[in-house]
This record gives C-alpha cells, sequence and structure tokens, in this order.
C-alpha cells in the first residue's frame, strides 16, 4: 500500500492509473479512525473495483462545534495497518492547508435537502461535508464510491450531488456494520465509557421496535412508530438526550405521514453522554 500525502502526488498517480483503460477505481472517502464499518465498505470497494484509493481527513468544515473538532478520535497508524492488510492500493491523507488552502472560498450546498434532520441540528455540516467530497472526487476521479448506509441523509445528498453536477461517479451504499449487541459501529463509540455504550444501545433498539411494529403488527401510522421511538430513547435513562427522531421519503427526506414499503428511511440522533450518535434503518 502507498501512502499519499499531497494532492499533486494523488494526482500524478491517477494520471498514471489513467494509462490502463481498463482499470477501474473505487474510493472510500472516511475521516480515519477506522473499525470494522470502513472495512465492510473498503472490502465491498476491492469486490467492485481494481484498485482502491481510501481517503482520510479530518474535515474541519463540517463540524460547527470547535470542542467536537478537537476530539474526534485521531488514530493514523492503526489506519494504515488496517488498510495495508485489507490489500488497499492507495492510502490518502492530505494535510488541511492542501484541501483548504489559503482563500479558500468556493462551497458545494444540496439546498433544501442539507438543511433539515442532520442539517437543523448542526448548520453548516452538510455543506462541508459535500465540498470536500466533491474536492475529494475531483482529485481522485473514481468510477464508483462508497458510503455505509447509517449515515443516511448523507448518502441521500450525495447522491443529489452527483446526479446534479454529472460527476460521473457511482454511488455505492453499504449496509450499516453492528456490533453483536445490534450498536451501530461508529468512530465516535472510542468516546463512550462501557456505561455510555450500554445506554447507547437505545438507538437500535428504538429502530428494532418500528421494525416489529410495521411489519409484525402492521402498523403504518408514522406517528405512533415515532412515539415508539422516543419511548425506547427515553427509556435509556439520565445521560440520554434525544436529538431528532424523523420517518421520511429516502428520495426526498420529506417527512411521511404513513410509511411507503421500499421507500422510507428511520433516522434517529441522540447524545449518550455528551457524545452525538446516529442511526437509521430503511422500511
Amino acid at each position: 500500500m502507498e501512502v499519499v500525502q499531497s494532492i499533486a502526488q494523488m494526482r500524478e498517480i491517477r494520471r498514471q492509473l489513467a494509462l490502463t483503460p481498463e482499470a477501474t477505481v473505487g474510493f472510500v472517502p472516511t475521516m480515519g479512525a477506522l473499525h470494522k464499518g470502513h472495512g465492510r465498505l473498503i472490502q465491498r470497494a476491492l469486490n467492485t473495483a481494481s484498485l482502491v484509493v481510501v481517503s482520510s481527513f479530518v474535515n474541519p468544515l463540517q463540524f460547527n462545534d470547535p470542542r467536537d473538532l478537537a476530539r474526534y478520535p485521531r488514530t493514523p497508524s492503526q489506519d494504515h495497518d488496517i488498510c495495508n492488510k485489507l490489500g488497499v492500493n492507495y492510502f490518502f491523507e492530505p494535510p488541511a492547508e492542501d484541501i483548504y488552502p489559503p482563500g479558500f472560498l468556493t462551497t458545494v450546498n444540496v439546498s433544501r435537502l442539507a438543511n433539515r434532520l442532520e442539517g437543523a441540528s448542526r448548520p453548516g455540516h452538510f455543506r462541508g461535508v459535500c465540498t470536500v467530497v466533491a474536492k475529494l472526487f475531483n482529485i481522485v476521479q473514481p468510477h464508483f464510491a462508497f458510503f455505509g448506509h447509517k449515515d443516511a441523509q448523507q448518502l441521500v445528498l450525495i447522491r443529489h450531488m452527483v446526479r446534479d453536477l454529472a460527476f460521473d461517479i457511482e454511488i455505492v451504499g453499504v449496509p450499516t456494520e453492528r456490533d453483536k449487541n445490534g450498536l451501530a459501529l461508529s468512530s465516535r463509540n472510542q468516546l463512550l465509557d462501557d456505561e455510555q455504550r450500554q445506554k447507547a444501545l437505545c438507538l437500535n433498539r428504538a429502530l428494532r421496535r418500528v421494525h416489529f411494529l410495521a411489519k409484525k403488527q402492521g402498523i403504518t401510522h408514522c406517528g405512533e412508530l415515532l412515539q415508539a421511538v422516543r419511548s425506547a430513547i427515553n427509556s435509556a435513562g439520565e445521560g440520554v438526550e434525544l436529538d431528532y427522531a424523523a420517518i421520511v421519503s429516502r428520495t426526498t427526506l420529506e417527512d411521511l405521514s404513513h410509511i411507503e414499503r421500499g421507500n422510507t428511511l428511520v433516522l434517529v440522533a441522540a447524545r449518550v453522554g455528551g457524545i452525538r450518535l446516529i442511526d437509521s434503518t430503511r422500511l
């Protein structure tokens, strides 16, 4: 595996790859602190493309809280080892001054879709996400890019951005990887202590409760299902604070009054001991 530490170096590698027309490039953009969920994305990329690039960049533009940015876990040596063992070809870790040079002014915003749910709780978050992903796409020029289903709103926005800006990239969504106890894997889980990790299971319990009510009991009214989500989160007790729960269309992110089979996302965000976690499921 080659570690690439500048845009210029990555572009030269990409120019060389273009000399082999049959080569396909799979891209997994990350913020580092890799875990088995990232491993699943990488494995899907390895099974899809002939060459795989993984990027690691803790993007300051998508953090609206400087304290959150400062405590975000960073494990570069471990990340290198994971990618090397999996068989990644290139590990791209550009410095912030390379991605955002002095005088940087241009941002990408997916308008209405970016301003609700995560966007309402974290103003400017998706502008930062879409800006850095668009820039990474321009640098790496992949044929395929891989994103997890857990960050469901992000996946919807990236698909819209790719369509609207005519990127010639296939966006591949990959199912959420979970611990045996059901907790969705996240780099932020490293910040939880044992008690908080147990409390965090309420997010998955809430989503499983919705599945049970919708699929086993035939309940389709979203208001009733959302009440079940809130109850499951609140049952975790002190130290857990619900940010939002929503049931929306998978294509438009508009709130639904009744679930639409195959076109429904259930989204939940909560703070557990001050650590913000999200989870989602499809119906």
